[in-house]
């Protein structure tokens, strides 16, 4: 297995697209709220790997859908997670002072205005997604009720919500309820970013749907077991938040509770899975291959 994971063309090229993208949302403000939009544009333009945006990007064009029609999700699912990232990184929730190799956002800004700019771009992603003229209203409202599946009580939301309750408890999860806790917590978004694209595109195709499916069930839980293991076996700096945080505060994590070497196969086995869900599909599924062996073996 290589050591060393190069940027996918299909993920650069998603961060080259989004971003301009992300900076003209982030443009216009009261003037009493200036603030509050500079901690917004840190949130989101400093750093990132731009994955949900690239997955929207990738699956839109598999299905072929032109990258216009996909804009406005890709930009909706960035916001979503930035928000995520400052609500997490919170006092109240991880307590973590370095996001994306920076300073937190409640720590370079405070905690007040972290928790109104995370407000601000949960709301501010509805907004891009309600006002996009390039896609029909029936479609609209698709990718509206998808974003926000995953990111409220059956979604992010609910995830943080048992990561919480189990962080630092004596009371250890089960492997199935640990994988229920991250589908929810991690993987609801990054699915909900494929199936995202499928819309944009219109796809109606029950078997290449359920494919689709099965595909970023994969992917997502497949980001977060790397993400546990990286946390173990990162070198110090490569991750851009601190190492060995999930030990320190007791986190339900794969490695903890199955073991490195277990998790280890357990992500090598959803990496075959997700791969072989592809197969059926007789369009060009590169890009998706791509940004699955790009989760799978990324070092941060």
């Amino acid at each position: 297995m290589p050591t060393t994971m190069l940027t996918p063309d299909c993920l650069r090229a998603a961060q080259e697209r989004v971003l301009p993208q992300l900076e003209g949302h982030l443009k216009e403000a009261p003037a009493a709220a200036q603030r509050l939009l500079s901690a917004m544009s840190y949130a989101n333009l400093e750093g990132g790997k731009r994955l949900r945006a690239a997955l929207v990007y990738a699956t839109s064009q598999t299905f072929g859908a032109s990258l216009d029609h996909a804009d406005a999700a890709a930009v909706a699912v960035e916001f979503v997670h930035a928000y995520s990232l400052i609500h997490d990184d919170l006092p109240a929730m991880d307590n973590s002072p370095l996001r994306r190799g920076l300073a937190s956002c409640h720590i370079a800004y405070d905690e007040a205005t972290a928790i109104l700019a995370g407000d601000a771009l949960q709301a501010l992603a509805f907004e891009v997604l309600a006002n996009d003229e390039q896609l029909s209203v029936a479609t609209r409202l698709k990718l509206v009720q998808r974003l926000a599946k995953a990111s409220g009580v059956q979604g992010m939301a609910g995830g943080q919500m048992i990561d919480l309750i189990y962080t630092g408890s004596v009371e250890k999860l089960s492997l199935a309820q640990l994988q229920q806790m991250h589908r929810l917590k991690t993987g609801a978004l990054l699915e909900a970013s494929i199936l995202m694209g499928c819309d944009c595109a219109g796809l109606t195709d029950v078997i290449v749907t359920q494919a689709i499916t099965t595909y970023s069930e994969a992917l997502g839980l497949a980001y977060q077991i790397q993400d546990d293991i990286l946390d173990v076996v990162s070198v110090e700096g490569h991750l851009g938040k601190p190492q060995g945080r999930d030990a320190e505060l007791n986190k339900m994590t794969y490695p903890a509770v199955v073991g490195l070497d277990k998790a280890c196969e357990m992500r090598e086995a959803l990496y075959l899975q997700g791969m072989t869900a592809l197969q059926p599909i007789t369009l060009d599924t590169s890009r998706l291959q791509d940004l699955l062996t790009f989760v799978v073996r990324r070092e941060n």
